[in-house]
């Protein structure tokens, strides 16, 4: 009996397509990546069912978008009701492992900035919370004396090295490794212990973290361990390798930092370019000519075209870590006579503005900054260079890699299996659907932004709750999203159109499991 495909999945943190060698950048090094999609299928329109980490990360393994999976902001949980994929290749006789960042639960230890008014009522909620503990990714789990374990199996996955958090700041399993490195690791980590620079650069640090330390580093180390452990083993594996950066804070440590200048880059879609900002953006605008804006969160801000620049060759020099790291691990499946038996995944959770409209990381503008991402395919035993238009989503993670294990997709899975397509056929869907919860009120709205995102290969609709004014942008003539054709006279057939394609998955989008038992 011949062993089984092994997976590796490879996701990074808030990696906008474009910075990437194979998608067009023309300054950031990734030799390594760029090899896996010359060899294999990259996709051009592969979009995130939500711009949030932890409600897309959450739709990556159940194959479910966030309201049905019940993720739909940061702050919330991915209930343990949810079926995986993981599960599902557990269940097929894969050996399955998560090495490091999961977050499909809180991980901040940081209270809601958002106070709920129902909860001092005796029943808040309509949803009976569940008993599963929703705390193990928590500061409190990993930050004691005590080892920090997770149950496993953790959706799905038997084997969990965790990582937390981003930067140098990193805990879980990580904060356990570096603690055994240097004793105490918050004398040697973080902003107040930061090298000499002239950075401005809101988030921008030097780290004193040299590389061998570096949370990137332990994470390769940690899967090259897991790829040669398996090695003599019968039994396949799916190993999901998740690097923190390149999300901010902009911290890439040792030669990486100044691997890349910041004059080297340039500003091409500053919010001057826009022809007619819609009413979110000119409002986050208004606040930065006042000077008004917070740069300590995770929260997207304004910023002037030198702080753009440096954040541009910073994330390059995380992104080019991470490409190295990716080098070795590929060098070990070759090593242990694997690499003809795995498919290598590469991905990202969602982007970053990175300038666009003059902004840094992300918020309630769904442009393709933030919603577009990376998708490459290699598989050895299909090793036809090919550049795939067709629009996908995360949600059409888990049904494909089902499939190409061999195996059955559950009852309720919502996303298409991409095998067809990756095997040469013209998939028969025209768009996808975003969804977009925000946990905070920010950007002139008076509630949270809750919003609705139609992508094709032609257009964008984006439709805000509560209001009147809408997005509309032709990505074939604007693919800079800089003219908002919403309210254009000649522009109403389409957008109608559109409206009423998204209403047509908005109807399809509910929930399907379980399937009834009995009639009446």
């Amino acid at each position: 009996m011949n062993k089984k495909t092994n997976f590796i999945y490879i996701i990074t943190d808030q990696h906008r397509a474009d910075y990437l060698g194979c998608y067009g950048h023309p300054i950031v090094k990734t030799p390594t990546i760029d090899r896996l999609a010359q060899q294999g299928s990259r996709f051009e329109n592969f979009h995130v069912a939500s711009p949030v980490c932890m409600p897309n990360r959450a739709s990556l393994l159940t194959g479910r978008i966030p309201s049905v999976h019940g993720l739909r902001k940061n702050g919330l949980y991915l209930s343990d009701k949810n079926v995986t994929f993981a599960d599902v290749l557990r269940k097929g006789g894969y050996h399955t492992a998560m090495i490091g960042k999961s977050h499909v639960q809180p991980f901040t230890g940081l209270a809601s900035p958002l106070d709920n008014p129902f909860k001092t009522r005796d029943i808040p909620e309509a949803v009976t919370p569940d008993d599963q503990d929703w705390l193990q990714e928590d500061p409190s789990r990993w930050s004691g004396e005590d080892s920090f374990n997770v149950k496993t199996p953790y959706y799905g996955f038997d084997h969990v090295d965790m990582v937390t958090l981003h930067g140098d700041r990193c805990g879980g399993h990580y904060y356990g490794w570096l603690k055994e490195k240097v004793g105490d690791p918050s004398q040697v980590r973080g902003v107040e212990h930061q090298l000499p620079h002239d950075y401005i650069c809101p988030q921008a640090y030097r780290s004193k973290i040299p590389e061998e330390l570096h949370p990137t580093t332990y994470i390769k180390e940690q899967a090259i361990d897991y790829i040669q452990s398996r090695q003599d083993d019968e039994q396949p594996f799916f190993a999901f390798v998740s690097f923190p950066d390149p999300h901010h804070p902009f911290s890439p440590p040792g030669k990486y930092w100044e691997m890349y200048d910041p004059e080297d880059f340039s500003v091409d879609n500053p919010y001057s370019a826009h022809k007619n900002p819609p009413p979110h953006l000119s409002a986050v605008k208004a606040l930065y000519d006042q000077g008004v804006r917070n740069t300590k969160t995770t929260k997207a801000f304004m910023s002037s075209e030198q702080e753009i620049k440096e954040a541009m060759a910073l994330t390059c020099g995380m992104i080019t870590m991470i490409d190295d790291a990716i080098a070795e691990i590929v060098a070990t499946l070759a090593a242990t006579g694997q690499d003809e038996d795995t498919v290598i995944i590469i991905n990202s959770d969602h982007g970053d503005y990175m300038g666009d409209y003059n902004l840094l990381l992300k918020g309630p503008e769904p442009s393709r900054a933030i919603t577009r991402v990376p998708f490459i395919w290699y598989d050895p035993h299909n090793k036809t260079p090919e550049v795939i238009n067709n629009v996908a989503s995360t949600i059409d993670v888990a049904p494909t890699i089902i499939a190409r294990a061999g195996l059955q997709e559950y009852n309720g899975i919502q996303g298409s299996n991409l095998m067809p397509v990756l095997n040469g056929e013209r998939s028969n869907r025209s768009s996808v659907l975003i969804e977009f919860e925000d946990n905070v009120v920010q950007w002139g709205f008076e509630e949270p932004c809750h919003s609705r995102t139609l992508v094709s290969e032609e257009y964008r609709l984006t439709i805000f709750a509560g209001h009147e004014w809408g997005e509309l942008y032709h990505l074939g003539s604007d693919i800079r999203e800089s003219h908002n054709l919403w309210d254009s006279g000649e522009h109403q057939a389409i957008k109608n159109k559109l409206i009423t394609e998204l209403l047509h998955k908005l109807v399809l989008s509910g929930e399907r499991s379980p399937w009834p038992s009995y009639i009446g």
